[in-house]
């Protein structure tokens, strides 16, 4: 046999593989609310192409693709036990097994990692939490995408209604259609359509009330059937606790901003300061996609580094907010058309740090510029560090730190040497580490974060609700702390 030969038929034996488990990982998600994990990364709904790509991210870890050979016992495993509602890493559980050196087999070692998910330590399934999305734009529509994947096994979140401006004819079909197929993030993964008569959109078997209101004290939920709700304000038309309170109508239980919120309302960075919310808390913000980016690497740092100053410059991807074309807009410079130019303008992310690490007294100053692309941005941030290291130990870090910290569902790391922003779209994290910009030159340090400032900053929106509403299941085997 050929090598040409051998590769086509181990690439042919493994695609049997990855298509073995694939019903093995739906029936976890569907009867036992467990989402199983590569490296954090979901394999619920993947495809047999996508599980296999999945798994050569293994390569950023030991320079060597992690086998669907390696991994498909661990899934068998789990599909024997007693799992409760969980997130289960099965790259991990390989990873550590291949370390431990107690000659436990495959379903011993599986049963003892997980063992927080089993038998009497299991938590219960929640019952399904309402969820109303107020605005129906780019974010509130990624969060839709999220949350309508999010309801494959019937509990957790579930997206009630959306709430949007009165429109012309066929509004509702048009806003369908919005949801159907995007430009930048592509098509909807299943299937939508659409009672015009009972003004709903449904996807993927979930029913979306469109509610048409000028003003949010011109709705009461619980006349369609919500309750408890957490509603998601996108529009960014309230950031202060009294106006985000007129959301706190019949059925509306929390209110949560996709912006920078002002005053005393929380901005939080979901697995940075998400557990400092307060239980009766019912007004909070997910702050913005930079902070997002930048406050998860910028603690990484401090914590292992100390930080005693930084700047970050931002290079933006143009937003809604500018023009197509040259025109009045009350900003000075966002006036000019956004596809032609590069367009310097402020950010508030640096002043944000304050509020989400509170702990860190180091000044940290900001400046933003808009490019002419559609999605995925970058921050430079330069930091002036506690202590003298080198780059081979920063990029160590922040690799342990994207791998197996709690931070790992925010930051990512890229070896790729000619990476672009494009690469990024799509990227669930909120803040990718180039390792190839990184430069570091003594107490020095320049880290390039790439993100996708819709798509990852949406996922963190998602996740800070999960967590509101105690729906974030538990992770197995835990990260390191």
């Amino acid at each position: 046999m050929t090598v040409k030969d051998h590769s086509f038929t181990d690439w042919k034996n493994r695609e049997e593989i990855a298509e073995s488990m694939i019903p093995m990982i739906g029936r976890l998600h569907r009867e036992r609310d467990v989402t199983v994990l590569l490296h954090s990364r979901s394999l619920v709904n993947k495809s047999v192409v996508s599980i296999l790509k999945t798994h050569r991210f293994a390569r950023q870890i030991a320079g060597e693709e992690l086998s669907v050979t390696d991994t498909l016992p661990f899934v068998q495993a789990l599909t024997t036990l007693d799992l409760g509602p969980s997130q289960i890493d099965i790259g991990r559980l390989a990873e550590i097994h291949q370390a431990d050196d107690r000659g436990l087999s495959v379903a011993e070692f599986t049963a003892e990692a997980v063992a927080g998910a089993t038998g009497g330590n299991k938590i219960d399934r929640r019952e399904p939490r309402d969820v109303v999305l107020y605005g129906f734009g780019r974010i509130g529509r990624l969060v839709a995408r999220l949350l309508i994947e999010k309801a494959g096994s019937g509990n957790g979140l579930r997206l009630r209604a959306i709430v949007v401006r009165g429109g012309g004819d066929q509004d509702i079909i048009k806003r369908a259609s919005l949801l159907r197929r995007d430009s930048i993030h592509g098509q909807f993964q299943g299937t939508i359509t659409v009672d015009e008569a009972e003004s709903a959109i449904i996807a993927n078997g979930n029913t979306i009330k469109v509610i048409y209101a000028n003003d949010p004290s011109e709705v009461d939920y619980t006349a369609y059937g919500i309750d408890n709700a957490i509603l998601i304000d996108n529009t960014g038309k309230w950031r202060d606790r009294e106006g985000l309170s007129q959301h706190l109508r019949p059925g509306i239980d929390k209110v949560v901003l996709t912006a920078p919120g002002k005053g005393d309302v929380p901005n939080i960075v979901h697995g940075v300061n998400h557990d400092t919310i307060k239980p009766d808390e019912q007004i909070l913000s997910c702050a913005s996609c930079t902070t997002n980016a930048i406050v998860p690497p910028l603690k990484a740092m401090a914590d292992e580094y100390g930080v005693l100053r930084g700047h970050v410059e931002t290079v933006h991807s143009f937003t809604n907010d500018q023009n197509l074309l040259d025109n009045y807009h009350k900003a000075d410079r966002r006036g000019r058309s956004a596809p032609l130019n590069m367009v310097i303008t402020e950010t508030g992310a640096a002043s944000a740090v304050a509020k989400a690490l509170p702990d860190l007294k180091a000044p940290i100053t900001g400046s933003s510029i808009r490019v002419p692309v559609p999605d995925v941005s970058i921050a430079i941030l330069s930091l002036r560090l506690g202590r003298e290291t080198t780059r081979e130990e920063v990029l160590d870090h922040l690799r342990d730190v994207s791998l197996t910290s709690p931070l790992k569902r925010q930051i990512d790391f890229t070896t790729a040497p000619d990476a672009v922003s494009s690469d990024f779209i799509g990227s669930r994290h909120s803040s990718i580490v180039d390792a190839g910009a990184t430069k570091v030159d003594g107490d020095n340090a320049i880290l390039y974060l790439w993100y996708d400032n819709e798509f990852g900053y949406s996922c963190q929106v998602v996740r800070v609700v999960q967590h509101v509403t105690g729906v974030e299941y538990p992770t197995y085997p835990a990260p390191a702390v």
